[in-house]
């Protein structure tokens, strides 16, 4: 029996991978935070982050492995980072939906983007490795970890002409962010085979029952 994979990464970019960990989000409102709420959170507890983080391709197998045996004996450690990715995903989807209405975001969200950039800033080091110079992570057991990835991400893509890709999916309850890099700008749904099928088979309903 083929397992059916717990995250999916269809958007385009870590970042909104990363903010599409929730089965939805409705009525939602980026000017007013207490307007919207996420359906089927996909994040309930640091061990579903470290494994979103191994899918993601952030970790690899022994970081994660390692990174939990450690959360045992270092609860409150592991409770803050937790507590932080979720601020830090809430925050920067609210950013992205100001972006897409076009509006400012408020100053608190930006304020959890730059305390979490700079954080994964101060972690970034410059190393030497195969004859050739890349970017790395000190600390790469650390729980707040995944968020520097994600931080990276999320900083380098709003800063960029990718941002004017961003989209929302249309469909009923899933509000999925993803960068739309179809050649004529034409993508609609985060997913055809999920969302825009769910859409089709509503509209074939709908023009049954008139």
């Amino acid at each position: 029996m083929v397992t059916k994979p717990r995250f999916k990464f269809v958007a385009g970019a870590l970042c909104l991978d990363f903010v599409n960990t929730v089965g939805g989000r409705i009525g939602s409102d980026p000017k007013r935070h207490s307007r919207y709420r996420v359906l089927g959170d996909k994040l309930t507890v640091f061990e579903d982050l470290a494994q979103w983080g191994e899918s993601a391709g952030v970790l690899n197998r022994v970081e994660a492995q390692k990174m939990m045996r450690r959360s045992e004996s270092q609860p409150i450690d592991v409770q803050n980072a937790f507590h932080r990715a979720i601020t830090l995903r809430e925050a920067f989807y609210r950013v992205c939906k100001c972006r897409l209405q076009s509006v400012a975001p408020a100053p608190s969200d930006m304020a959890v983007l730059n305390g979490e950039l700079g954080n994964a800033q101060s972690h970034k080091r410059l190393t030497f490795r195969d004859a050739g110079f890349v970017w790395s992570w000190d600390e790469s057991d650390s729980f707040d970890r995944i968020l520097w990835s994600v931080m990276d991400s999320a900083a380098e893509f709003l800063a960029s002409t990718a941002v004017a890709s961003l989209r929302e999916c249309p469909g009923a309850e899933c509000g999925w962010l993803f960068l739309d890099k179809s050649r004529n700008g034409s993508r609609q749904w985060c997913e055809m085979r999920i969302c825009g099928n769910r859409a089709k088979l509503r509209r074939f309903r709908e023009r049954a029952c008139l």
